[in-house]
């Protein structure tokens, strides 16, 4: 079986061309394609039943991964096999671990629920490192889904899937065009909304979380817009030393979701 997979030598491939072409949101949305890189996302994928549609690794990652490898030349469509110069130039890491592949956006993203137990909105996030670790974080946290404003960073970056160590394919999410309009929606349902503010009178500890609660954090340099705040039931903060000027916005995630849920869970 691993005798009849192509091979490709030439970095002048056009597959290599094509793949190359995904480090940029603008390729992706011209090929309805985004870049999963490395053994981990990849193992992600399948056990996500994720449909991909190319995958290339070096013979090296080959023999390493014979498992993994021939799961996946009996489940997608294209298998290439080829050198780690030609890998290098397709991956947009600077070590590639010798695996890549291809999966469509459709496949990617997922509705989150219209009622969620615990769901998180994200407004203006433009650090993909940022992002990709608050998915990871509220995946952990058991969050139902996330809601992003249109202008955050792109979900389908390689840097965002990386950050987020697989969780971007598990957790669902949605960007909407009007955020707003989908905190009113959530506010019709008796959904609290809490928002972050650091001029709020209330911390986080003093809030009842055992009631279906979106939490809303914004930008990481102008937090939440004044109309998004403004539709919040309540706004909180988190303590900290007055040393400090503010917490990175990932972390301020993983702080409030925490405790929302603790008391979820208890």
């Amino acid at each position: 079986m691993f005798n009849e997979i192509p091979t490709i030598t030439s970095a002048q491939n056009p597959l290599v061309k094509k793949v190359r072409q995904l480090h940029q949101t603008k390729g992706r949305r011209e090929q309805g394609q985004l870049l999963l890189e490395g053994t981990h996302l990849i193992e992600v994928a399948l056990q996500q039943e994720k449909a991909l549609n190319y995958c290339c690794f070096t013979p090296d990652w080959q023999q390493k991964n014979l498992e993994l490898c021939q799961q996946l030349i009996e489940q997608v469509p294209h298998c290439t096999l080829v050198n780690s110069d030609v890998l290098q130039k397709m991956a947009s890491t600077v070590n590639p671990d010798g695996v890549l592949a291809t999966l469509s956006t459709a496949n990617f993203w997922r509705s989150p629920p219209s009622r969620p137990r615990l769901g998180l909105v994200l407004e203006r996030l433009q650090d993909p490192g940022n992002l990709g670790t608050i998915l990871r974080t509220a995946a952990a946290a058991g969050v139902d889904g996330v809601w992003l404003s249109g202008d955050c960073a792109d979900c389908e970056s390689p840097k965002v899937l990386r950050a987020s160590a697989g969780s971007a394919l598990i957790l669902p999410q949605a960007k909407v065009a009007n955020l707003a309009q989908q905190l009113t929606d959530f506010k019709n349902q008796d959904i609290q909304l809490i928002a972050t503010a650091p001029t709020a009178q209330q911390t986080f500890w003093e809030i009842d979380f055992h009631q279906p609660t979106v939490l809303l954090f914004g930008s990481e340099g102008q937090g939440l817009s004044s109309e998004l705040l403004n539709l919040a039931s309540l706004q909180v903060t988190i303590p900290q030393s007055p040393q400090v000027e503010s917490l990175n916005v990932a972390i301020a995630v993983g702080v409030v979701l925490y405790e929302a849920q603790r008391q979820q869970w208890d």
